[in-house]
């Protein structure tokens, strides 16, 4: 009989030494480029996080981006924008395209600039310089003029809320001749220069006209953003308007101002808000994150009417949708350490999302126990943590609980070594966490030689379950895992609903190596 000793030793062979320490200083794996880039614009939004500066996310994608062909790029871009609903990375990526490949750039644009906040992202990075121009160039300023041709007059007036640089800053940079008298007298009124008041579009005389009045409700009420509002003196019926003709992003945002303004009051308008609020297509095009509606529910004043914190419960069920039933036994393990109780997109100075990793990861974890009843949810920080759950709960109330377990020290191997002490048969292990391990590891600059504990304990797991996959969702811009890729561990990263997708896959077995890289490399050009 062969030494049970012997080829228990050499098991441990094919699991890949760490090579390099993360943020916390934990040993860890380091990511490929094209990984690393993927990460980096599926998570990064160019804030401070818990372990790195916005300083350091640049520098990090600065030198991917110098590493890869112009063609990952441009479809990382796209992909970013389309699958991951990010703004300030893609935006990015399209500027780094003017300088590395001026015709991919110019390919890809459309896709990816594709709202006047993008525009402005997009101008504003150019005129920084970071990515070796300070200028915008001939290309790309008539991608940028052909951009504003292509809009309404309507549509630049909505788009023109927002600063440095705002819309006018944009035109008065790139110079767009008008080609009717609506047009020039827009463009003049947008940049405060003389201009035609009768040739103005309709919309925009009605706001003027709005702002003038100085009799309230008298005038009605013009349908332009919400933001172009709120400084006027505005009446209750103009806010059961405003509520009215609200988009769908807008109406998630302001059910407690609307609220606090009588909006309430009246029964057909609550039935219509909560009609909105529950509306798949409008909730497919508000491209939302399912992170904002357990935002909106929890923030949600308990005066607000029943039916609209149903409808809320509703929308989530809608934009969960690609969470993956999965056939076999599931853990799912939702990092609750101290770090993860940092914002999901980083520090702004008085504009820090109230929404941290923690929200994300029990969102997560909640979303695929609702689809797989018999699924066991494993929090976990310097140690696992116990919490009962209820599958036939609600995800809003079950990512409540998990969210609400207190912070410690992070340890990732911490749910796998349960698992072991248990002899737990499974098939899928998904671990949503910022991969900042460090409890478990070596002191730092330890690593050579040394595997991670999180493979350690994953080496034994597959022991008893060969067939079991694992999938490492990092929702932070960082560019080490705790587990290195291959064919039965992906690793991917993001807070949309494409992490579900991808869940999928690797449930359904049509997963292969790489196969986030692959899925971005697949994006047509």
């Amino acid at each position: 009989m062969a030494s049970k000793t012997l080829f228990r030793s050499l098991r441990g062979r094919f699991v890949p030494s760490a090579d390099t320490v993360n943020e916390a200083g934990g040993i860890a794996y380091r990511r490929t480029a094209k990984q690393a880039l993927a990460q980096l614009a599926a998570t990064g939004c160019l804030n401070g996080t818990f372990y790195a500066s916005a300083e350091d996310q640049l520098h990090a994608v600065l030198n991917y981006a110098e590493q890869e062909e112009p063609e990952y790029l441009a479809r990382l871009a796209i992909y970013a924008r389309q699958s991951g609903y990010m703004k300030d990375m893609p935006a990015l990526l399209c500027a780094l395209l003017s300088v590395r490949s001026p015709g991919l750039m110019a390919e890809v644009f459309d896709r990816v600039i594709d709202s006047p906040k993008m525009l402005r992202n997009f101008v504003q990075i150019m005129r920084s310089g970071v990515v070796g121009r300070k200028s915008l160039g001939s290309l790309p300023k008539r991608l940028v003029l052909q951009w504003l041709e292509r809009k309404s007059d309507e549509q630049l007036f909505v788009g023109s809320v927002g600063n440095d640089p705002s819309l006018a800053d944009v035109l008065r940079m790139v110079h767009p001749k008008p080609k009717t008298a609506s047009r020039e007298a827009l463009f003049g009124y947008l940049i405060g220069r003389e201009h035609n008041h009768e040739a103005l579009p309709e919309l925009v005389r009605e706001y003027e006209k709005f702002k003038r009045n100085t009799n309230p409700g008298k005038v009605a009420l013009p349908n332009v953003p919400f933001q172009m509002l709120t400084s006027l003196p505005l009446t209750r019926k103009d806010w059961i308007q405003i509520a009215r003709n609200a988009s769908w992003q807008m109406t998630r945002m302001n059910l407690n101002t609307f609220l606090r303004h009588g909006v309430f009051e009246s029964e057909e308008l609550v039935r219509t808000i909560a009609i909105r609020l529950r509306n798949p297509r409008l909730i497919e095009q508000a491209r939302v994150f399912p992170y904002q509606l357990l935002v909106a529910y929890v923030q949600t004043h308990s005066q607000l009417p029943g039916v609209i914190g149903d409808a809320l419960q509703d929308a989530m069920e809608l934009a969960i949708k690609n969470a993956p039933r999965v056939a076999g036994k599931v853990f799912v393990c939702p990092d609750v350490s101290g770090s993860m109780h940092s914002p999901v997109t980083g520090y702004r100075a008085g504009a820090s999302s109230a929404v941290r990793c923690l929200d994300i990861a029990a969102l997560v974890a909640a979303t695929i126990l609702r689809k797989n009843r018999q699924a066991e949810v494993i929090p976990f920080k310097e140690h696992v943590v116990k919490l009962e759950l209820n599958g036939r709960d609600t995800v809003m109330t079950n990512a409540r609980r998990i969210a609400a377990v207190s912070p410690g020290g992070t340890n990732c191997s911490a749910p796998l070594r349960e698992l072991n002490r248990r002899r737990a048969k499974g098939d899928l292990v998904v671990f949503v966490s910022d991969n900042e391990s460090w409890v478990d590891s070596p002191a730092y600059g330890r690593f050579g030689g040394s595997r991670t504990e999180t493979m350690q304990e994953w080496t034994k797991f597959k022991a008893r379950n060969p067939q079991a996959r694992m999938v490492c969702i990092d929702i932070q811009p960082h560019t080490t895992t705790q587990a290195a890729e291959r064919e039965d561990i992906v690793n991917v990263g993001g807070f949309s609903d494409q992490v579900f997708r991808l869940l999928a896959d690797v449930a359904a077995g049509k997963h292969s190596p790489d196969h986030w890289v692959r899925e971005i490399e697949s994006v047509r050009l």
